[in-house]
């Protein structure tokens, strides 16, 4: 019997390359044996996720590339550990549900459901430390790296919250994965759900007409005998798991090889992808994330040259591969009719179809008066329309959207249909980085894409 030898191995790839490379936004742990001692332990235990189902998912991302399905992901800029609750849990992912029927009617397409969810504990930081009164500490890392405290205690870096983290991303899974097949997620549930956000909106009369529709499309197909009896598809739902691989040493210590093909995949989530800080070349994340075999993506900048992302795109996805990559555009919603544009029409022009995603949060943040983080939901609805303009334009295909989100209703984002003002962003603020959408706001995002993609449905039938 031949050996199988994995392709990434070929070209001098190894789970542990990344070490040799130089790497941005690594926490200093003080006791590196510790460390050692952590990733060993971790590199023992079974994986969260399994290969078979990042093929698959690749599956479906391979057809949001080409028009036939469209990506909707969204979960917490950063989970907590103190928010593993299952409320916490299912709120999210009903939330992530109802946007995706919304999605579904408006764009004739199926809707990859992508979670920021059992895994989003890391975030990258613009400074090593902060200051607070005179008083100057590390950086809060996230969960898995550091507490948020702002003590000296609490924000040394502590290879434990790797096992904490692990433990408490696959209870996030298992929980996932039985609303996914239980029932919850049945199609005429989560349409009752759409039903009651339309009934309390604000913007009830703008989403009525749609949601009717689903209604009586649900209805003509139980007429056909088409009901959560008779179709497992009404029944249940596809959910996929991703995170930032910020982390490296925690990714390294869950990454497995696949007995079916030789090839490793990092078993953290499904889908992992490189931050707009550390997609350096010659830098250990890249290194790190060419030699998976799970579907990746990267975050794109403004600063992001053409050159700069042809050259990555050749190193993290050599073959070209149908749904391998995903590029997750976060431009801001002042430059991305600027920048979006040059870069779609290189990528084209390469012969190159990675899965866009445009990611409205991240290049939208501001800073009050009272110096509290928050972002206008007007600011997002209008990069997404710019995303949406520019593959227009370029004759690319606008592949889905990346959202922080919740599905409490916290006062975080100012704007939306209840029109919520700097003033009350007091009453529930309670992320410990960047801003979420409520879940409110992010089913408001959804009815808008919806109506933004049976719009352009209709001009592209027309032409």
């Amino acid at each position: 019997m031949d050996t199988i030898i994995p392709a990434a191995l070929g070209n001098g790839w190894t789970p542990t390359s990344w070490r040799d490379c130089p790497i941005r936004q690594v926490p200093s742990y003080p006791d590196p044996d510790r460390l050692a001692a952590m990733e060993a332990r971790l590199s023992r235990f079974p994986p969260l996720v399994f290969a078979g189902e990042a093929r698959n998912l690749q599956a479906q991302l391979a057809r949001a590339s080409k028009g036939e399905a469209f990506v909707l992901q969204g979960g917490d800029c950063a989970e907590s550990f103190g928010d593993f609750t299952a409320n916490v849990i299912r709120d999210t992912f009903r939330v992530l549900l109802q946007m995706a029927v919304v999605l579904t009617y408006g764009g004739a397409l199926p809707v990859v459901k992508l979670g920021r969810m059992a895994g989003q504990f890391a975030k990258p930081r613009s400074s090593d430390n902060e200051t607070l009164d005179g008083v100057t500490l590390p950086s809060y890392r996230g969960d898995i790296i550091n507490g948020p405290e702002f003590s000296a205690e609490a924000r040394i870096p502590d290879p434990t919250r790797m096992e904490f983290g692990y433990f408490q991303s696959a209870g996030t899974l298992n929980l996932l994965r039985a609303f996914a097949t239980g029932g919850y997620a049945d199609l005429h549930r989560v349409h009752r759900w759409n039903l009651d956000f339309v009934k309390s909106s604000p913007l009830a009369a703008r989403y009525q007409d749609l949601s009717t529709r689903i209604d009586e499309t649900l209805r003509f197909m139980a007429a056909c005998g088409l009901d959560s009896g008779t179709t497992p598809q009404i029944r249940e739902t596809e959910f996929y798991t991703s995170h930032e691989a910020l982390l490296l040493p925690y990714e390294q210590a869950l990454t497995r090889e696949d007995s079916t093909s030789g090839d490793f995949y990092a078993c953290s989530a499904h889908f992992l992808w490189i931050g707009d800080r550390t997609r350096q070349l010659d830098g250990a994340h890249v290194e790190f994330m060419r030699g998976i075999k799970n579907p990746i993506g990267m975050k794109v900048g403004p600063t992001m040259e053409v050159d700069d992302l042809l050259r990555i795109m050749d190193v993290l996805d050599p073959e070209n591969e149908p749904g391998r990559l995903t590029l997750i555009a976060r431009m801001g919603a002042g430059k991305v009719a600027e920048k979006l544009p040059a870069l779609l029409r290189a990528v084209k022009r390469a012969g190159r179809t990675p899965v866009w995603l445009c990611d409205a949060m991240h290049g939208n943040g501001i800073t009050t008066a009272a110096k509290i983080k928050t972002r206008r939901f007007d600011d997002v609805v209008a990069e997404l329309r710019g995303f949406f303009d520019a593959h227009e334009a370029e004759g690319t295909v606008a592949g889905g959207a990346h959202l922080e989100m919740t599905g409490q209703n916290v006062t975080e984002c100012v704007g939306g249909a209840r029109g919520l003002s700097e003033d009350d962003l007091g009453a529930r603020y309670e992320t410990f980085c960047d801003p979420r959408l409520n879940a409110e706001q992010s089913l408001e995002v959804a009815f808008y894409l919806a109506e933004e993609l049976k719009a352009r449905r209709a001009l592209r039938a027309e032409a």
